[in-house]
Order: structure tokens, then sequence, then C-alpha cells
């Protein structure tokens, strides 16, 4: 197992916090539970549409229809919400019953996005709903020794320049409070630093122009090419002098086709660890699961989970 994952599940086992498991249905959920209560990583709590409490419910609808009675929502419609366990368990962390949900194995990202978005805050100082992968791959000297996040690969198909600078600038907070190593931010490209023109390349140069007048404090670059971005020697060539160029362990692509075909990519044939998607930019956490999930990707998810909720204790 990649050092920083040990880590992580180290971390998470100092302070366990209560996570929800919306998903009953599905064999690797609970077999994931029963590890990570066995390990004491997380205090694990399985929703069942048998197990929703029905004063529960009805707090839950009215904070709901007041919140969206604006936009046409009735009482009704916001109560049968309540009814869905991915739902409930939203608002369950919302309403600080729990410190975090972890779904997906079965549920789309789509419908965890929907319920992260429904019920959960949005971190005012990011503003913007994200998601990023854990990526740790074996035997790799790159990046953060074999770990990367890769960022978006779950919820925004195209985003703006503004947009994908936000991006870059969740995803180094994301490394560096929860990871805790230095990130080092590559805005991804066919094109590195001019070698070609074009609408597309132009966006990502305004990306990093905004991600760098916002004074966030982190290292970003780009527009890189993949190799220019990882590979110290091809950084040389290509362009010299970089804070990020041939040591970038951050890397954000220029949309969700990239993203996501990247990630299942490196997963299936470096036989990397892909954790996530983890959710960004709400002020509870909470993490999205690929349908493609094995017992210790949701192990991993549970633990970065765990880990975000007692930062957020602390603030």
């Amino acid at each position: 197992m990649n050092p920083i994952i040990e880590r992580i599940r180290a971390r998470a086992k100092q302070n366990p916090k209560k996570i929800i498991f919306p998903e009953d249905n599905d064999e690797r959920v609970l077999e994931a539970i029963k590890y990570i209560e066995k390990e004491r990583i997380a205090i694990p709590m399985l929703l069942t549409h048998d197990n929703l409490e029905p004063e529960k419910q009805e707090e839950f609808a009215n904070i709901f229809y007041e919140r969206k009675q604006v936009k046409g929502i009735t009482f009704e419609e916001a109560r049968e919400m309540t009814e869905n366990p991915l739902n409930y368990a939203a608002m369950m962390v919302k309403r600080g019953y729990a410190d975090g949900f972890v779904a997906g194995a079965r549920l789309t990202s789509s419908s965890v996005i929907k319920a992260s978005l429904n019920c959960l805050e949005l971190d005012r100082s990011i503003g913007l709903i994200s998601s990023c992968f854990l990526m740790a791959v074996p035997n790799c000297e790159y990046g953060e020794r074999g770990v990367f996040l890769y960022a978006d690969c779950g919820v925004i198909p195209y985003p703006t320049s503004e947009q994908l600078a936000t991006i870059a600038i969740s995803t180094a907070r994301f490394a560096k409070e929860i990871l805790e190593f230095d990130p080092k931010v590559a805005l991804l490209s066919f094109s590195t630093k001019g070698s070609a023109e074009g609408r597309w390349v132009d966006k990502i140069k305004e990306a990093v122009e905004v991600a760098k007048s916002r004074n966030s404090g982190f290292a970003i670059d780009g527009e890189l090419q993949v190799d220019a971005a990882l590979v110290p020697d091809v950084a040389k060539r290509k362009l010299g002098d970089s804070e990020v160029a041939g040591r970038a362990n951050v890397l954000i692509f220029p949309n969700l086709d990239a993203g996501n075909i990247c990630y299942k990519i490196t997963q299936r044939l470096a036989n990397a660890r892909a954790v996530g998607p983890i959710i960004l930019g709400t002020v509870q956490p909470c993490s999205d699961l690929s349908r493609g999930c094995d017992v210790d990707d949701i192990v991993d998810c549970t633990a970065v989970t765990v880990i975000r909720a007692q930062k957020a204790a602390q603030k």
C-alpha cells in the first residue's frame, strides 16, 4: 500500500467520525463497513428504507421546502425527497447528525452530486462544486511518491477559465490540508507554453492567469502537456525553469472527457488505486464512488471523508 494511503487510514483512526452509507444493497459497501468498523477508521451507519426516522424526515422536509419553495417545490415533494436514503444521508450531514457521507457504489455520480448541491452548504470561499480523484500509482517516480490528484473528473463537463482556476485552487487546498503535501499544480493541454495555438489553448492560459491573480500561494503553471508536467528532462527541454513543470502532483484537465478518461486509463493500465471522486466545494464533507470501485476504494474514500470531517470540526 502507498505510504500516503497508509497515513490517511492511520490519521482517520486517531479520531473516527460518523459516516453514513445510503447503499445497503451493495456487497462491496457491506464488506467495507465491516472492515471500517473493525479497524475503527470511522463510525459507520448503514441507511436503509427501514431505519429512516419519521421525525427527522419531517425536519428535513421542512428545511428543504424552505430552501426550495421559491423554485416552485411543494411540501409534498420535499417530503418525498426524504424518502430517498441518499437525500436523507445528505441532510443528516447538513444538520450535524453525522459528519459525512459516502455513496456511489450503485448510485450514479449525478445523483450523488445533486444530493450534495441540494442539501449541503456551499463553501463560499470556493464558490464552486467540483471533484478530484486521489490516484496512487505503484512503482512510480513521478508526482508525490506516485500519488497524484486528478481534477475535475466528475462534475463540470466543460469548465470556463474562471472555473478551471477555481478547480485548480480548490484541489491544491485539498492536497495541502488533507493529504499534507505541497501541491504543484499543472493545467494540462495539448500545448506547452505556446507550442500550439487556438481557443482551447487560450482558455488554459486564461485559467492560469486567473488562478495566479487570486494569490492563493500555490505553485500553479500551464499550459502544459502531460510529459512536460511530469518528467523533469522533458520539462527542461520544452520550457526551462518552472516550479511546477517536471514536478507536478496535481493535474487539472481541460474538461470532463479528458479527466474521466485519464483517471480510468491510469487505474486500469497502471494498476493504480483510484480514490474518489471526492466532492470539493461543500462545507460538510462527502465523497462519491465510482461504480467500478472495490472494497479498498470505499475504505480509503471513507478515511479521506473522516479526515475532512476532522478538519471541519477544527474550524
